[in-house]
């Protein structure tokens, strides 16, 4: 409203020279003019190309997400109230990650009306220098962009010179030829380096989510690997005990040499139990550590309950046989008597 009333307030000031020449006015259709520049339809299928990976890139992390989502109600029962609030402190992270990539690449202030805007400017800038000449040459007083936020309520085909332009602009493109080509080029190159450098912040996330991954399984690798050397040294220590028990049944003296690798294997259990719990002391479970012991407990209390319920029945069965017997056994006195 506010340039509909501007533009008459221009043709007013201009009523006066009405009476010695009539006001020249013309208009273009930038819209129309651009979608005749090669240039411009190559550099939108570029730039369309890249929204669809964006595209793409966002919905992988949203099901990710969504995944992250499922895994909580299935295991929530499961968890404790301080790993509940890490799985959603973690997804609420990584929903806010996904809106701030959203925002950066096709907010109002993001990567693709930068890159749009970036592409169109060396062409509107031809396209205006072109329309000062026009106007020069043809003595037009004024000339409106029909395709802009201006409202025209009303416009002659005659006054159009948008073909005009298009002709003018071409015949100019031909003369840069070389500079296309090196434009171009110029393309090409940012195309590469924007794909060895796709996506760093969720590069980096990865990065770091695949090295707590492998330290996660080395810390569980050498606990297993301890704990098997543990029992392996436990069972030995039994052999011995067994061997050295046999030789005193058998009137055998070893009881010095055993009883010197008995204190030597007690020696070495007892570094490898200190190593143990020095590991287990100074090394903070995680996340899957905690949630494998709470499975690993609530299954073994399963099992115990399991365990007494079959004893229990167990014994009642013995019950009811014991008093089944004892009635036979009355029932035949009775006979007898």
């Amino acid at each position: 409203m506010k340039k509909l009333l501007f533009i008459l307030a221009l043709i007013s000031v201009t009523s006066f020279a009405q009476t010695a020449r009539g006001v020249r006015i013309g208009y273009i259709d930038m819209e129309y003019i651009l979608e005749k520049v090669p240039d411009y339809a190559d550099a939108l299928n570029q730039l369309e190309q890249k929204a669809q990976k964006w595209k793409q890139e966002i919905e992988v992390k949203r099901i990710e997400i969504t995944k992250l989502k499922d895994a909580l109600k299935t295991e929530r029962v499961l968890l404790t109230k301080e790993l509940i609030e890490e799985r959603e402190e973690e997804i609420a992270i990584s929903e806010q990650e996904l809106l701030d990539y959203q925002e950066k690449r096709f907010g109002p202030k993001g990567d693709l009306i930068i890159q749009k805007s970036v592409l169109v400017k060396p062409i509107q800038d031809q396209i205006f220098t072109i329309v000062q000449d026009v106007a020069e040459q043809r003595k037009y007083d004024f000339i409106f962009d029909k395709s802009s936020d201006l409202t025209m309520l009303f416009a002659a085909q005659k006054y159009d010179i948008s073909d005009f332009v298009v002709r003018k602009l071409s015949a100019s493109q031909k003369r840069e030829e070389m500079s296309k080509k090196q434009f171009k080029a110029l393309e090409a190159k940012e195309a590469l380096e924007e794909s060895l450098e796709e996506n760093p912040a969720f590069t980096e996330r990865q990065k770091i989510l695949d090295e707590k991954k492998a330290a996660r399984a080395k810390l569980i690798e050498e606990r297993k690997l301890a704990n098997e050397k543990k029992k392996a040294d436990a069972a030995e220590k039994r052999k011995k005990m067994i061997e050295e028990r046999d030789a005193k049944k058998n009137g055998t003296v070893i009881e010095n040499n055993s009883s010197e690798e008995n204190k030597n294997n007690s020696d070495e259990v007892k570094k490898n139990t200190k190593a143990i719990e020095k590991e287990n002391t100074t090394t903070k479970p995680t996340a899957a550590e905690i949630r494998q012991k709470a499975i690993d407990d609530r299954n073994k209390k399963l099992e115990d309950r399991k365990k007494a319920l079959d004893e229990k029945k167990k014994k009642i069965a013995e019950d009811k046989e014991a008093a089944k017997k004892a009635k036979e056994q009355k029932t035949e006195t009775e006979n007898k008597n």
